[in-house]
């Protein structure tokens, strides 16, 4: 590797290692580290800078509990959770694809920001089933509606362990990435 290609590597090193963490230790997250994730929440990137999304952002471990309980087994990482943050979109059929990129765009960006900020964060799905139980718990009005729920917290000594032999995490570069299409044969 040249220093440039050295320099650049180093450089993302960080979002390489942001990973989904399902299991958090019994340590709070503070106001302070909430509040400043879902600020990089709405500044994210949206179609046309719709801006759709609106973010419920939970606290209260009782409330955590009972989404989880909610939706299991899809928000078992709500189970440890010491915080979270619901993603609502508009329920807008014909604007579903253009939403779910967006919502897609946020998810990603609070991962980010719960790495950065020494936090883990895991996406938790509700399925179209579970979702009147988690609109009644978070008083979501008509009209809305919530996919994601992103759980937040301390990692584990459990999630911080390797999930994969050194090496194996991913698929090696030579058959995920090509240089100007497709590889022959």
């Amino acid at each position: 590797m040249d220093d440039l290609s050295t320099f650049a590597a180093d450089r993302i090193r960080p979002l390489i290692r942001v990973r989904q963490i399902r299991d958090f230790a019994d340590r709070a997250v503070s106001p302070a580290e909430l509040d400043a994730i879902a600020d990089v929440a709405r500044w994210s990137g949206s179609s046309s800078n719709t801006q759709p999304w609106r973010f419920v952002l939970v606290r209260q471990r009782d409330t955590i509990r009972r989404l989880a309980e909610a939706a299991l087994p899809q928000t078992r990482a709500l189970q440890t959770a010491t915080a979270a943050i619901a993603i609502v979109l508009p329920d807008e059929a014909g604007r579903a694809v253009s939403y779910a990129y967006d919502e897609g765009r946020a998810a990603e960006r609070i991962l980010i920001a719960a790495s950065m900020l020494g936090l883990g964060a895991g996406i938790t799905w509700i399925l179209p089933e579970a979702r009147d139980k988690i609109h009644s718990i978070l008083a979501i009005p008509e009209g809305r509606f919530v996919r994601t729920i992103v759980a937040i917290g301390h990692p584990s000594e459990a999630a911080r362990a390797p999930k994969s032999a050194p090496g194996t995490a991913r698929l090696p570069r030579g058959e995920v990435v090509f240089e100007e299409g497709w590889p022959k044969g």
